[in-house]
């Protein structure tokens, strides 16, 4: 792991960005006389790590004394995209603005970045764990696809927090039934990009005994701030 950049922000916090062979990266550390409990931050759907919303959240849960991390899934970001990458955005683009249906484009553009993806959150956990500044346990937030495969195939994840607005792929689906860690779900009860009732049928599809539903009115992107804090006390339970 290469540290590229460093910045001192808001509380102390301290942004760095990085390099893992090709995953680029961001970590965000508390000021803190001991090692901080880590969380693994994505945004949906593969969205870069530079997205405002993410580093927003991810400033403030450092400030509450996390370490935070979010890599650039492969084609997003600051990571070059495939032709393939590039026609199938271009046909979801091109069937949401005809009012088409688009679960079968997402199904084939989601689940390989999927697949894809989670190795290499697993290669960062490795690379994050080693450094002082940084102990267990270790939570995860954003990303409901990927996040599910981490939880079923990686025992370090102690608590996750899951957004319900990404595309969720039928393989994810199944999967969820083997997710056994406590788990937060955020629902927008009026996103235009995800139907309620499939959010509902996977929340009540998670195998875990210790699971929560938060649903808010409003959007895709209208997620109350309060549940990043929410979401802060819940984290608190599982990782401190």
């Amino acid at each position: 792991m290469q540290f590229t950049s460093e910045q001192r922000v808001d509380d102390g916090v301290l942004e760095r960005e990085f390099t893992l062979g090709e995953i680029p990266g961001a970590l965000w550390t508390p000021e803190s006389p001991t090692p901080a409990p880590l969380i693994l931050m994505a945004h949906n759907n593969g969205l870069p790590k530079g997205a405002s919303r993410l580093v927003a959240r991810a400033r403030h849960t450092a400030a509450y004394g996390y370490a935070v991390a979010s890599i650039d899934a492969p084609g997003c970001g600051d990571r070059p995209r495939s032709a393939a990458d590039e026609q199938a955005r271009a046909d979801i683009r091109r069937a949401m603005q005809a009012g088409e249906p688009v679960d079968e484009i997402f199904e084939s553009f989601i689940g390989p970045l999927v697949e894809k993806a989670v190795p290499e959150w697993q290669t960062t956990l490795d690379a994050l764990l080693t450094l002082p500044e940084i102990g267990g346990p270790v939570g995860y937030s954003g990303w409901t696809a990927v996040g599910i495969r981490l939880a079923v195939v990686e025992p370090r994840i102690a608590a996750a927090g899951f957004f319900a607005g990404g595309y969720v792929p039928h393989a994810q689906r199944e999967e969820a039934r083997q997710v056994g860690i406590p788990l937060l779900f955020l629902l927008q009860w009026d996103d235009e990009g995800n139907p309620r009732q499939r959010a509902l049928d996977l929340f009540d599809a998670f195998g875990t005994k210790e699971k929560t539903l938060h649903a808010n009115l409003g959007g895709h992107t209208g997620t109350p701030w309060f549940e990043v804090e929410d979401g802060g006390r819940f984290f608190g339970r599982h990782l401190k």
